[in-house]
C-alpha cells in the first residue's frame, strides 16, 4: 500500500512538472481567460535547442485569450518608427495567435497597436519570423508587447528584437489617429 501511494505520489509530481513552467524574468500572464493556459519557459524546445516562452491551452473550451507579455519605458523610441519580430511556431492553434505590439500614452490610451489578428498564426506551423511596425509616438509613455492565443493549442515564441526602421518601412497596425477636430464628415476625402 505504501509503494502504490509513492508510486502515485511519483506520477503526480512527474505530471505536474511535465505540463508545468516557470514564467521567464520581466514577463507576465494577462488576457480575459488567462488561467485556461499554462505558460511559461518550455526548455530546449527553441529552434536551436535553447529555452523559449510557451502559451498551452490547458482546457477543452476556451472563450477568450491568454497572453505573456511584458511592459517597458518608450524613451529610447520615441518619435520613431519601431519594428518587433520573432519567431513563432505553433500546434493544433483553432482560433487564432499572434505577436503583440502597443504603444500607449498617458491616461492609457493606445496611440498606435497590432495583435496580428488580420494575418493570424493558425493550426500547426513550424518556426516562421513574423513583425509589426509601429510608430511611437512622442509623448508615448508605456510599450507593451508580447504573444498571445485565442481559443485552444499551443505557441512556443522566441527570439524578441526591437529595433528603429526608417519611415519608408511600412506599418502592419493601425495608428489609433485621435483627431484633434472631426473631419471627413462628408466621406469626400
Amino acid at each position: 500500500m505504501k509503494k502504490n501511494i509513492l508510486y502515485s505520489f511519483a506520477l503526480l509530481l512527474s505530471a505536474v512538472c511535465l505540463f508545468s513552467f516557470d514564467l521567464p524574468k520581466g514577463w507576465f500572464p494577462s488576457g480575459d481567460a488567462t488561467k485556461s493556459y499554462d505558460m511559461g519557459i518550455d526548455k530546449g524546445m527553441g529552434r536551436d535547442g535553447k529555452n523559449v516562452a510557451t502559451i498551452k491551452s490547458n482546457a477543452k473550451k476556451i472563450s477568450g485569450f491568454g497572453t505573456l507579455m511584458q511592459t517597458a519605458i518608450p524613451d529610447q523610441y520615441l518619435g520613431k518608427r519601431v519594428r518587433m519580430s520573432g519567431y513563432v511556431k505553433s500546434e493544433n492553434v483553432a482560433d487564432w495567435a499572434g505577436l503583440w505590439f502597443r504603444v500607449d500614452q498617458k491616461d492609457k490610451r493606445a496611440a498606435s497597436f497590432d495583435n496580428m489578428q488580420d494575418r493570424a498564426i493558425k493550426g500547426t506551423t513550424g518556426w516562421k519570423r513574423y513583425e509589426i511596425v509601429l510608430d511611437v509616438v512622442q509623448n508615448a509613455t508605456n510599450l507593451a508587447y508580447g504573444a498571445l492565443i485565442s481559443g485552444t493549442g499551443q505557441i512556443w515564441f522566441d527570439d524578441i528584437k526591437f529595433e528603429i526602421v526608417e519611415n519608408t518601412v511600412p506599418l502592419t497596425g493601425g495608428d489609433i489617429n485621435i483627431l484633434q477636430e472631426p473631419r471627413n464628415l462628408d466621406f469626400e476625402d
